[in-house]
């Protein structure tokens, strides 16, 4: 996914994980480092999670929400087919005219919210 990524770009991404057990074990933690040296964002990784943090992620907040109902929109019959699936999805999501903008914007709204609300749970004031 990476490879059509320049690398001046590249260099600037910060990879976020959200520290479930099968993101902690020493391969993933040893890949993420060589693919993201000091760039990435979790558990035992160079850039800590806060604890009890606001989740303000793009992320969590659409971008995996709106690739699940694109995949799952009708059963999946194999692994190929699942793959698949996930690459016109993720296609999709590059080539929605606005999509950003609209993420950018729920963004600043979700920044305010979580500063309305002390940094305490935010997401009942959206």
């Amino acid at each position: 996914m990476l490879n059509d990524v320049p690398m001046p770009i590249r260099q600037r991404i910060r990879f976020q994980h959200d520290g479930t057990p099968a993101h902690f074990s020493i391969d993933v933690r040893a890949h993420l480092q060589a693919t993201f040296p000091g760039g990435w964002i979790g558990r035992g990784g160079p850039i800590a999670w806060p604890a009890r943090s606001p989740d303000l992620s793009p992320l969590d907040f659409f971008l995996w929400g709106f690739l699940k109902g694109l995949v799952y929109e009708t059963p999946v019959a194999t692994p190929e087919d699942l793959v698949g699936r996930i690459v016109e999805a993720a296609g999709c999501v590059r080539d929605t005219s606005g999509i950003f903008e609209k993420v950018r914007c729920s963004m600043q709204r979700r920044c305010q919210a979580c500063l309305d609300a002390s940094g305490k749970n935010f997401e009942h004031l959206l």
